[in-house]
């Protein structure tokens, strides 16, 4: 029971069938109405608590990516430990054993690292401040300084804006993007990287274009899934969770990002900003 409703009368009379009908009506409508009231509770608590178990999953993902990488540590290291004491008393099969351990715990590391990058974007909340996005491309060719120097990529870019951001997040964003164009490299030819920026309606549209090996248009929304990989591990290494975080930096900064290839002629990534103010003029790096 939810309520009543009272007709006052002032005056002897008698209920028509017509009465009847508009009292089941305004009955029905009443009943429909606090359905919908209900259901609409229901969907809200529901939705509260999906919010409160995302919430925890998050955390437990942050702090298991976190604490993970203690006894990883110490597994990495007394492997390294027994090859440098007693690699010389192994057999080529103790020493083959010895090399998939180091090998594993490489592997895991670099998973627990990605794992805590992408958990740390759900836990931890900066709110976005104009910046040159010069500086985090920057951050991102100095962390990649040995990569581009090994394979003789070459990066240019044109004059780059200023955006709402987080440093730290978009120079993670550039890092995965351009790390992702000089891994995919063609076997015959140098990578070759060229940045663009144009504006687009309060937002800054950015393009990173290579002249990798591409891949199928089929797979352009799939490769931004965690743990999504195109190529064997043989083949190429990474944890596939590469373009998932670049991904979920660009929900942070209310972009979007997309992807456009032709196999064996290179990749387009192209991403949205928030507009701040123009910026200074852009640069080149790499071999000449």
């Amino acid at each position: 029971m939810h309520g009543v409703i009272v007709v006052g009368l002032f005056g002897a009379r008698h209920w028509t069938s017509t009465d009847r009908a508009v009292l089941a009506t305004v009955m029905r409508s009443v009943g429909l109405t606090l359905e919908g009231a209900e259901n609409t509770r229901v969907l809200q608590e529901r939705t509260r608590e999906l919010e409160r178990s995302n919430a925890d999953l998050e955390r437990f993902a942050y702090v298991a990516s976190h604490d993970l990488q203690e006894p990883l540590r110490t597994i990495a290291s007394f492997a390294e430990l027994i090859e440098r004491r007693y690699g010389q008393h192994l057999d080529d099969r103790g020493r083959q054993y010895l090399t998939f351990v180091t090998r594993g715990a490489e592997r895991m590391k670099v998973l627990i690292d990605d794992l805590l990058v992408f958990s740390r974007l759900n836990v931890v909340r900066e709110d976005p401040t104009p910046l040159d996005l010069a500086a985090p491309l920057q951050d991102a060719l100095d962390s990649l300084h040995g990569a581009i120097e090994h394979s003789g990529a070459q990066v240019s870019w044109g004059a780059l804006p200023q955006v709402l951001g987080v440093r730290s997040e978009l120079a993670q964003l550039f890092q995965n993007l351009l790390g992702n164009a000089i891994k995919f490299r063609r076997p015959d030819a140098a990578p070759r990287i060229e940045i663009q920026v144009q504006p687009a309606e309060g937002q800054w549209q950015i393009q990173v274009r290579d002249n990798g090996i591409g891949f199928d248009p089929h797979y352009a929304e799939r490769i931004f899934q965690m743990f999504q990989r195109l190529h064997g591990r043989d083949q190429y290494e990474g944890t596939g969770m590469g373009l998932a975080i670049v991904r979920k930096i660009l929900e942070h900064h209310g972009g979007q990002i997309w992807a456009q290839s032709v196999p064996g002629q290179g990749s387009t990534f192209t991403f949205t900003l928030q507009a701040a103010e123009d910026g200074p003029a852009g640069g080149t790096t790499g071999p000449a």
